[in-house]
């Protein structure tokens, strides 16, 4: 098993910028794509961004695009999501999530996840 725990959440302004960070532990980190999802109240889980497990491929949803960039540290088994030019309807809770092999939108086809963070954007 991998256990994912995010961090960095938190209130902001509409326009300012947040770094969420997602620390694995367990089983091997270097081989998982890793990807970040959110959740709005009332609404569904959505695809954010997601990176290959050699950070060399990464893509992004549509609303995050140029705004949002996914990295990832092998060494320090972490996945970062900076979110800039932030807006309220980024309001959600983030989710960070890992799967083996590569790389995918489907939140069902994630085999890891966390328990998410918060991230409120205020107008």
């Amino acid at each position: 098993q991998v256990q994912l725990v995010e961090s960095g959440g938190g209130l902001v302004q509409a326009g300012g910028s947040l770094r969420l960070s997602c620390v694995a532990s367990g089983r091997t980190f270097i081989d998982k794509a890793m990807a970040w999802f959110r959740q709005a109240p009332g609404k569904e889980r959505e695809f954010v961004a997601t990176i290959t497990w050699s950070g060399g491929i990464t893509d992004y949803a549509d609303s995050v695009k140029d705004r949002f960039t996914i990295s990832r540290d092998n060494a320090k088994n972490t996945v970062y999501l900076q979110m800039n030019s932030l807006k309220p309807e980024d309001t959600a809770v983030y989710y960070c999530a890992g799967k083996r092999g590569g790389t995918d939108r489907n939140p069902d086809a994630m085999h890891y996840w966390g328990k998410g963070t918060l991230v409120t954007v205020s107008s």
